[in-house]
């Protein structure tokens, strides 16, 4: 009804324009016959408001074929489309869609090359991260077999090197999985301490060359959600812990349950974020304050783990004072 009456405005000043036709016709009925006027009045009215009734809805049905015909060809323009949407219109409009036509096909062609480019781009990162960790493996392998043919200072920093490269390949990794149009993740029950685990496994030897003492109040609680994107969150957030920790560096985890979700608490000690520096911790390249440490930063662990955590439908909320540490929470809505 609404598109009726938008035709019926479009087309009002023809009917204006036929009403007084008709009272032009009436007055020179009248001057020259006023029975001739009485007689025929009511029929050139009539015959005024039927004809421009049958106009209306003639244009009205134009009107929804042409709108229906443009909706299919906005869902998809090729040929067939195109031709139906040209022989609905009038001529003239027939030279705009035209040109319309001509640079939605330049606009598509050229999505199509940024696509088929954004696709090699996603292919030859993953294949390189996979080529890089095949060192990384021998190199993990050599540090667990011949222990005892470094030194251990050595030893040591030769792990942390290896840990720091695994961890900088994880984030470009899934980086370029976060921007791809497929995603693979797998949900089911996750059990949280046993998952955390194999994550503090990891960066074990980041966390000794610090000193970390972990508090894991985890017991045998599940969640629903992707494991390997869990853990990929959960390693960017301690990740950071560790580099901005300092003396005497704790991380605490605990799950707290309420009746709508399930909220998994990561909290450290380190040197915490400033108040005008918070809302802004997940955004893409946000470093903070330009303190030694963070001049180090790519500010990519935290906004990686906001896109997981996006794709993964749940929740990242964050609390931090200067100097005291900064707690981050993993909200998982319950499932029924």
């Amino acid at each position: 009804m609404r598109q009726f009456w938008k035709t019926f405005k479009r087309y009002s000043p023809w009917l204006f324009l036929l009403l007084a036709a008709d009272v032009f016709s009436a007055l020179v009925l009248w001057i020259s016959s006023v029975q001739a006027f009485e007689a025929l009045i009511g029929i050139i009215v009539l015959a005024g408001l039927v004809l421009f009734s049958v106009i209306l809805f003639v244009c009205y049905f134009k009107e929804q074929h042409k709108q229906a015909v443009f909706q299919d060809f906005l869902r998809e323009p090729d040929a067939v489309n195109t031709e139906k949407l040209l022989s609905a219109v009038s001529r003239q409009e027939r030279e705009q869609l035209s040109l319309l036509v001509s640079i939605l096909e330049k606009k598509q062609s050229l999505i199509q090359e940024m696509e088929e480019s954004l696709r090699d781009y996603e292919e030859y990162v993953e294949g390189w991260a996979h080529e890089a960790k095949t060192p990384l493996s021998l190199l993990t392998m050599i540090l667990d077999n011949r222990t005892d043919e470094f030194s251990p200072s050595l030893h040591s920093k030769l792990d942390y090197v290896r840990s720091q490269l695994q961890e900088d390949i994880t984030q470009m990794l899934y980086y370029a999985r976060l921007g791809s149009s497929t995603k693979d993740y797998r949900f089911e029950n996750v059990e949280l301490r046993d998952a955390l685990d194999e994550v503090l496994e990891d960066y074990a030897p980041l966390l000794e060359e610090k000193k970390f003492l972990i508090e894991n109040q985890l017991q045998d609680e599940n969640v629903y959600t992707d494991r390997r994107g869990l853990q990929f969150m959960l390693g960017q957030i301690i990740s950071n812990s560790i580099k901005y920790s300092g003396d005497a560096p704790r991380l605490a985890v605990s799950l707290q349950c309420t009746d709508e979700s399930e909220i998994l608490t990561i909290a450290d000690n380190g040197t915490g974020v400033k108040s005008y520096d918070l809302p802004y911790i997940f955004q893409k390249g946000f470093t903070g304050d330009s303190t030694d440490s963070r001049k180090k930063a790519t500010g990519m662990g935290l906004y990686l783990t906001k896109k997981m955590a996006g794709d993964l439908n749940l929740k990242l909320e964050a609390e931090s004072r200067w100097g005291e540490g900064l707690t981050i929470s993993i909200v998982f809505p319950k499932i029924e």
